[in-house]
């Protein structure tokens, strides 16, 4: 769209503007330049394309860095709350820990989860013997096998014997195909 197609398109819409607000209100002759005017002016500020503010980079002094990490907790900088880790936070947030290490102007290395969680969970999957493997070469070949017993054969003088030779021999129930 050219500039004067813009310009033109803006006072058709202040005109319509202004004339559905003064078909429902009453204005004064007087007051009516200054709506016309404002109204022109408000569809100047919103259809004029500026461009995005850039936010600027917050560095954070090293001090402020090293009081925001605790074994316990770390303290987010978007919004000062302690959070045993930061992932979830700065997914809600719609930010990245790279994001947000450097809109922070933090350092490639600071923490996402606190020291003493990690610990505790640590802590945890060993007990419950996760990144164990089950058996060892050397646990295996230490092990016996032991022996089974032989399964058991039925033979004709079972008493079973009768039982399983009318299930076998019996026909295939008609069931429709229901399944299959």
């Amino acid at each position: 769209m050219t500039v004067e197609a813009e310009q033109y398109d803006r006072l058709v819409r202040t005109a319509e503007i202004v004339t559905s607000y003064l078909s429902r209100n009453q204005v004064q002759s007087i007051d009516l330049p200054s709506l016309i005017q404002t109204v022109h002016g408000k569809l100047v500020e919103l259809t004029t394309e500026v461009p995005d503010k850039v936010e600027a980079v917050q560095t954070l002094t090293s001090a402020a860095i090293k009081r925001s990490i605790t074994s316990d907790y770390l303290v987010s900088f978007e919004d000062g709350k302690r959070y045993k880790t930061l992932r979830r936070h700065l997914l809600g947030r719609g930010l990245t820990p790279e994001s947000y290490r450097a809109k922070w102007g933090l350092p490639s290395d600071y923490p996402m989860v606190a020291a003493g969680y990690s610990a505790h969970r640590a802590e945890l999957a060993r007990s419950l013997g996760l990144g164990k493997l089950r058996w060892s070469a050397k646990d295996a070949a230490s092990t016996p096998v032991a022996k089974s017993k032989a399964p058991e054969v039925l033979t004709a003088q079972t008493s079973g014997a009768d039982e399983s030779a009318d299930l076998i021999a019996r026909e295939p129930i008609e069931d429709g195909g229901a399944y299959e």
